[in-house]
C-alpha cells in the first residue's frame, strides 16, 4: 500500500505523442500524477478542464501534471486538442502502472461489480517522494484541491 513519505514507484509509459516518458525524468519538480478512466467522458472531461484551468498556477509552484488512463495515443492526442490541455497524458492500456499506484480495482456501479480505473491523484515532491494522495476526487474542483495541497 503506497503511503505519504514513501518513494513513488518509477515507470515508463507512452505519451500522447507516442514518446516514452519516465516519472524519474521529472526529478526537481513536483508531479501531479492523476489517474482517470477514459478520455471524452463527462467526469474525466471536468477533471481535465479543472487541472487545465489551474495549470499556470501549478507551473508557478514548480509542478507538472501527468494524466494516466488506459486510452491509446490517438485518443489522448484528440482529447488534448479538443480541450486545449497544456499537460501530458500517458497510456497504460494493460493498467500495470495503475495497479502499481492502486488506481485499478473493483468498482461498483449501479450494483454491478467490475474491474476498472479508480480515480486517484498523487502529488510527488521534487525528490520523488509521495507528499499527498487523493483517494476521493472532486472532478469539478480538482485543480483547486491540488493547488491547496501544494500551498
Amino acid at each position: 500500500m503506497l503511503q505519504i513519505g514513501q518513494s513513488a514507484p518509477d515507470f515508463i509509459l507512452k505519451n500522447d505523442r507516442n514518446e516514452d516518458v519516465a516519472l524519474s525524468q521529472f526529478r526537481g519538480k513536483k508531479v501531479v500524477l492523476y489517474f482517470y478512466p477514459k478520455d471524452n467522458t463527462p467526469g474525466c472531461t471536468k477533471e481535465a478542464c479543472s487541472l487545465r484551468d489551474s495549470h499556470e498556477e501549478l507551473l508557478g509552484m514548480n509542478a507538472v501534471v501527468l494524466g494516466v488512463s488506459p486510452d491509446g495515443v490517438d485518443k489522448h492526442s484528440a482529447f488534448i486538442d479538443k480541450l486545449a490541455l497544456p499537460f501530458t497524458l500517458l497510456c497504460d492500456p494493460d493498467h500495470k502502472v495503475m495497479e502499481l499506484y492502486e488506481a485499478w480495482g473493483e468498482k461498483n456501479m449501479y450494483g454491478k461489480k467490475s474491474m476498472g480505473v479508480l480515480r486517484k491523484t498523487y502529488i510527488i515532491d521534487e525528490n520523488g517522494v509521495i507528499m499527498k494522495i487523493f483517494k476521493k476526487v472532486d472532478v469539478s474542483n480538482h485543480g483547486k484541491q491540488v493547488l491547496e495541497a501544494l500551498k
